[in-house]
């Protein structure tokens, strides 16, 4: 049997607490601050570990796995390089949707909103915050572009640990991206596909809360 023909069968039973209005808070930046914790207390490997989709300014569309690096009233913040797919869609098309995938605690949530670029300096105390081998590949790669080989790809990376054997200073064209949620959907897993979901949706500067179809 080959594993397509496997592909119907492959299915799992959620069983969950039901997720009520009455146990969300009013906002969905707190209520993200619960699950997340939640997450991280059920061990799941890297709980922040999120889906990023963009889309071109011709509407090509594009996901890719990414960390998530900070989180508050302001809405969700990640690194990358400026000059990257991501970073190109963003700056044509600044808008993104989010998808952090707990399966494991049969849980998810949907994030959309408008993409800000971060001061440099926030960029800066980061980017020097992160391991100093993160921060020498930061400048080898360049990210999306075609590698003639592996061999050229550490090539770069060796000549640039040569260059700055301690301390390499922010590349102009990487930093973060903060996305400013206007939407915010919570998915709690349920018997029999009756999944619950509850979304936050910004209108008129206050969050409106409404339970959508499973």
């Amino acid at each position: 049997m080959d594993s397509a023909s496997q592909l119907p069968g492959l299915r799992h039973s959620y069983e969950g607490e039901p997720l009520l209005e009455s146990g969300m808070a009013d906002d969905p930046m707190e209520q993200f601050a619960v699950w997340f914790g939640d997450a991280v207390a059920a061990g799941l490997p890297e709980p922040n570990a999120m889906i990023v989709a963009t889309s071109s300014a011709g509407g090509r569309p594009s996901a890719r796995t990414v960390l998530l690096k900070g989180f508050d009233e302001r809405g969700f913040v990640f690194f990358t390089n400026y000059e990257s797919r991501k970073g190109r869609d963003l700056a044509e098309n600044p808008r993104a949707c989010l998808l952090f995938p707990w399966h494991p605690i049969r849980r998810q949530v949907r994030v959309e909103g408008r993409v800000v670029r971060l001061p440099r300096e926030d960029s800066a105390a980061y980017f020097h915050s992160r391991p100093y081998g993160s921060r020498i590949a930061a400048w080898a790669s360049r990210q999306s572009a075609v590698v003639a080989s592996r061999e050229e790809l550490d090539r770069r990376y060796e000549e640039l640990a040569r260059r700055w054997p301690q301390d390499p200073p922010l590349p102009d064209f990487w930093g973060g991206f903060r996305v400013m949620p206007s939407e915010v959907e919570f998915w709690q897993g349920q018997t029999d596909r009756m999944h619950d979901r509850l979304r936050y949706r910004l209108t008129g500067g206050s969050w409106v809360r409404e339970r959508l179809a499973p």
